[in-house]
C-alpha cells in the first residue's frame, strides 16, 4: 500500500501578528486554532504520495526562486457565510501577489482543483457557532497589520491533526537541480 501524507503550502503571518490572531481565534472558541499556524493558503490541504514529495519540493524551490518579496497588508474582517462557515481578516494589499503565487504553486507536479475560486485571506473563525462567528467578525473589524512577505512554506498535517512546517522557501533563493516530473494524483481533503 502506498504511503500518503497531507500537505499544504502557505505564507505564515509573522510575529507578533500570527500569535495574536491565533490567540483570538482560540478565544472565539475555534478548536483548530492551535493546530493551524496563522497563515494565507497557497495550496489547501492535499493528500499526496510520500514518495512524490521530493519532486514537489523541487517545484516549490523553483517557484520561490522566481518570486520577489511583496507588501502584505491586512485590514478589517469579512466572511464567506453562508457559502462557507468562515470569518477572516481581509487582505487589503498583496492579494494579487498571493493569487499569482498560488497559481504557480498549483501548476507543478501537485495539481489541485479548488472547491471555491481562490480568495486569499487569514481565517479567524471556522465552523463555530454563529454568535461566536459574529463576535469574531465584529471584534476584529478594525484589525490592521503590515509586513513584507519574503517567502512561503510547505506544511504537513500530522496524525494528531496539527500542521507542522516541513520547509521554508525564501524568494530569490537558487533552487536545487531536480528533473521534471509528471503531475501527481491528489485527493482533496478539508480542514
Amino acid at each position: 500500500m502506498e504511503t500518503t501524507t497531507t500537505i499544504g503550502v502557505s505564507i505564515a503571518v509573522p510575529e507578533p501578528y500570527g500569535r495574536l490572531l491565533q490567540e483570538r481565534r482560540a478565544g472565539f472558541g475555534d478548536p483548530a486554532a492551535y493546530a493551524i499556524p496563522t497563515h494565507i493558503t497557497l495550496l489547501p490541504p492535499t493528500e499526496v504520495a510520500a514518495a512524490e514529495l521530493p519532486a514537489f519540493r523541487g517545484h516549490l524551490a523553483r517557484v520561490a526562486a522566481a518570486g520577489r518579496p511583496f507588501l502584505m497588508r491586512l485590514d478589517g474582517t469579512a466572511s464567506f457565510r453562508p457559502l462557507s462557515p468562515v470569518v477572516y481578516v481581509h487582505i487589503a494589499q498583496g492579494a494579487d501577489d498571493c493569487a499569482d503565487l498560488q497559481e504557480r504553486v498549483r501548476s507543478g507536479p501537485v495539481r489541485r482543483e479548488l472547491q471555491f475560486p481562490y480568495h486569499p485571506h487569514v481565517t479567524i473563525a471556522h465552523g463555530i457557532p454563529e454568535p461566536a462567528m459574529d463576535r469574531a467578525q465584529r471584534e476584529l473589524a478594525d484589525y490592521a497589520a503590515e509586513w513584507t512577505t519574503t517567502g512561503f512554506a510547505l506544511y504537513e498535517q500530522g496524525g494528531d491533526g496539527v500542521w507542522r512546517k516541513m520547509r521554508e522557501y525564501p524568494f530569490g533563493a537558487e533552487p536545487p537541480s531536480v528533473p521534471h516530473q509528471h503531475p501527481l494524483r491528489t485527493t482533496a481533503t478539508r480542514l
